[in-house]
């Protein structure tokens, strides 16, 4: 058997109210706030307190933030019968604000040039997700030092580092100078030897500890 739910009128209500001796004024102010909340019904049917009170405001009735007090129980209850006495309304889905820039854009009479400026305001969009994602994935740390270039990936507490080495480039007469800095005819003059490791040494005294003339080709590319 399905439950029948009688609904109380909310004139019912306001007799109710009324019937308990209000100052006049208080009086005048329930019959306009039930009058009001009667519009509603053939409107909205919003009957939330915020969609009441920016009503009484409206009107000078009252004002909207008065409808949350405690001494303001009688006021609620012409608003919550009203309420029960609708049921249950489906919710309208919220319209989607229109951002700013696109407000600009509806003014652009040009048809035209309102294409050139939605896809460059696209573009802009889509440049500023992929931002918003990497600087929530990765802190990127840009290393200037002559290293060779790299990226290395080390572990964090919650995200990933990214350190990025910028990798360096020698002019012509920077390679030129290393180059001959280790080429035969200069060591020869110099009377140097290279050894085997790399080392550069003048008779048994080194001059350029191993690794000297290793380092230096890895840099030229010779």
């Amino acid at each position: 058997m399905k439950n029948s739910v009688t609904k109380i009128h909310p004139d019912t209500v306001l007799e109710a109210l009324l019937a308990k001796g209000h100052r006049s004024q208080r009086t005048g102010n329930l019959k306009k706030l039930h009058d009001i909340c009667r519009r509603q019904y053939e409107g909205s049917r919003d009957y939330s307190l915020s969609a009441i009170g920016r009503l009484c405001e409206a009107e000078g009735i009252l004002k909207g933030r008065v409808l949350y007090n405690a001494q303001s129980a009688d006021y609620r209850a012409i608003i919550e019968a009203w309420s029960a006495y609708v049921g249950p309304v489906a919710k309208r889905p919220k319209e989607q604000k229109m951002l700013a820039s696109y407000d600009y854009l509806m003014r652009i009479e040009d048809p035209a040039m309102r294409s050139i400026v939605q896809g460059v305001f696209a573009q802009r969009d889509k440049l500023k997700a992929e931002l918003n994602l990497l600087k929530s994935q990765t802190t990127v740390v840009v290393d200037r030092r002559p290293h060779a270039a790299t990226i290395a990936l080390q572990s964090a507490s919650d995200h990933q580092i990214q350190t990025v080495l910028e990798p360096f480039r020698l002019t012509a007469l920077e390679r030129e100078v290393l180059t001959k800095a280790i080429s035969p005819d200069f060591l020869d003059r110099m009377g140097w030897r290279e050894g085997a490791h790399g080392d550069i040494y003048k008779d048994k005294r080194v001059i350029y500890d191993p690794g000297y003339t290793k380092a230096i080709r890895r840099v030229v590319g010779v």
